[in-house]
């Protein structure tokens, strides 16, 4: 089937709403160990086959409280933010579903009772991934417009890219950011308001052996 014909038939099939979803109550993150930066920081790299195995869901809030969780009693991040916007929301598309990362509250909130993986991204593989995340601005979360505005934001969700990077290093994990999805229909899909923008998405996974 031609990509824009899947994409179609993903928007046209979205039936289930995403009250038929349950939240998902994360575990509180296991913030010691690991392996040590300098190590980590040789060792990562980008890789595009995964296995099927599903991430346990210790392993999935381990990953996301890297990713972006709050560190600090005042809710500081663990990504750098520009101005403390934080504007920048996680989308975790798995098989069973699509759902929010409410950082505050340590939970997956549902967005769609639907697969919608293959649609987050152009390349084939996105579709078994285990774990795809989709990094979105809410641009009404900013304090300025234009470019210098746009380039903070881009700045931020790299950060966070970055963090998915090093903890799939540490953890032995495969990982790759992608810039090539179709955001328009992605969009449409994911029903975003218009000043939500699709930036960039990641597949995260065990490797493939």
């Amino acid at each position: 089937m031609r990509k824009s014909a899947l994409l179609l038939t993903l928007a046209v099939s979205i039936a289930i709403q995403a009250q038929d979803l349950k939240p998902i109550q994360l575990p509180t993150a296991q913030t010691e160990g690991g392996r040590p930066l300098m190590q980590v920081l040789k060792e990562r790299k980008t890789r595009r086959e995964f296995g099927p195995e599903k991430l346990p869901i210790q392993l999935l809030a381990n990953l996301l409280w890297a990713a972006f969780g709050i560190n600090r009693p005042d809710g500081g991040r663990t990504a750098p933010s520009a101005m403390n916007w934080q504007e920048i929301d996680v989308y975790v598309a798995m098989g069973d579903g699509l759902f929010l990362y409410n950082a505050k509250a340590n939970r997956l909130e549902p967005v769609l009772a639907q697969d919608v993986r293959a649609a987050t991204g152009t390349q084939a593989f996105v579709a078994t991934a285990p774990l795809n995340l989709v990094y979105v601005a809410d641009l009404s979360k900013r304090g300025r417009s234009g470019s210098e505005a746009e380039f903070f934001t881009a700045a931020d969700v790299g950060f966070i890219s970055e963090n998915v990077y090093l903890f799939c290093t540490s953890e032995g994990l495969a990982t790759v950011v992608r810039g090539s999805v179709d955001r328009a229909a992605l969009a449409k899909i994911m029903k975003l308001r218009p000043n939500q923008k699709i930036l960039l998405a990641q597949s995260v996974g065990y490797p493939k052996k």
